[in-house]
C-alpha cells in the first residue's frame, strides 16, 4: 500500500516545478510605441471629420508625418472642429482649387512647437507653412488664459488642446483661420513701364526734331528754287519764239 501513497506527492512536485519555470520566464515587453500619425490623432480625439479629409486630398498629411518621423522637426497644429467648418459660407471649400486647398491647410500649421506658455511669449506675427507677409499674417494672443488668433478676417480662440508630446501640438480652434490671400481680392499686377522710345540718329526721320524741321525747311526751299527756275527757262523760251515770229 506504500507505493500507492507516493502518487499524490510525485503530481504535487511535478506541479511545484512547474509553476516554477514559469514564474521565472520573462515578462513579454511592451509594443513600441509607432511612428506619429496625424490623422489618426485626430481621428482618436473625434469631431474633425472635415479637416482630416482636406488634410488628405491635399495630401499633406504625408508631408506631415515625413516632418514628424524622419526630422527633428516640430509643429504645432491648429486643428478646426467640424462645426468651425459650418460657419463658413456655402461652397467655401468647393471654390478653392487644389493649390489653395493646400495652402488653407498650411496656414493652419506653424513650423515650430508651441507650448500653452510659448503662446505668453511668441512674436507676432507667425510665420505659417503657408508662407510670410501681410496676407498670410497670423497672429496669437493671450488674455489671462485665453489664447486668441486672429488673422485680419477671422478672430477666434484656441477652445482646447487635443494633443501634445514636446514635438507636435495639436490645439482645436473653433473658427476656420481664414488668410486674406485666399478669401479677399488680390490686389492688381503693376503695370508695366512704358518702353523708352529709340533715338535716331541725327533726329533722322523725327518731324518734330530740330534737324527734321531743318532737313524739311531745305528741301521746300530746293522744290521753290527749282519751280523758279523752270518759269525762268519757259519766259525766256517764250520771248524768243515770239522774236523769230516777228
Amino acid at each position: 500500500m506504500a507505493p500507492q501513497k507516493l502518487l499524490p506527492f510525485s503530481l504535487l512536485l511535478v506541479s511545484l516545478l512547474l509553476h516554477t519555470t514559469s514564474a521565472q520566464s520573462p515578462a513579454a515587453a511592451p509594443a513600441p510605441a509607432g511612428p506619429v500619425n496625424i490623422t489618426k490623432i485626430l481621428e482618436k480625439a473625434g469631431q474633425f471629420s472635415v479637416f482630416i479629409r482636406l488634410i488628405k486630398a491635399t495630401r499633406e498629411d504625408l508631408t506631415l508625418n515625413g516632418q514628424l518621423n524622419n526630422s527633428n522637426n516640430a509643429i504645432t497644429i491648429f486643428a478646426p472642429s467640424d462645426s468651425a467648418f459650418t460657419t463658413l459660407k456655402s461652397g467655401t471649400l468647393n471654390a478653392l482649387n487644389d493649390q489653395e486647398k493646400s495652402e488653407l491647410v498650411q496656414f493652419h500649421i506653424v513650423p515650430t512647437y508651441l507650448s500653452s506658455s510659448t503662446f505668453q511669449t511668441v512674436s507676432n506675427p507667425v510665420t505659417t507653412q503657408a508662407g510670410t507677409g501681410n496676407r498670410l499674417a497670423l497672429n496669437v494672443t493671450t488674455s489671462g488664459n485665453s489664447v486668441n488668433i486672429t488673422t485680419g478676417l477671422t478672430n477666434t480662440s484656441v477652445s482646447g488642446t487635443v494633443y501634445t508630446d514636446g514635438q507636435l501640438a495639436v490645439y482645436q480652434v473653433d473658427k476656420v483661420l481664414q488668410p486674406l490671400d485666399l478669401f479677399t481680392p488680390k490686389p492688381p499686377a503693376p503695370a508695366p513701364a512704358p518702353e523708352k522710345a529709340k533715338k535716331k540718329k541725327g533726329g533722322e526721320g523725327d518731324a518734330d526734331s530740330p534737324a527734321g524741321v531743318a532737313k524739311d525747311a531745305s528741301d521746300g526751299g530746293e522744290r521753290e528754287r527749282f519751280m523758279a527756275g523752270n518759269r525762268v527757262v519757259v519766259f525766256v523760251v517764250g520771248l524768243a519764239a515770239a522774236a523769230v515770229a516777228l
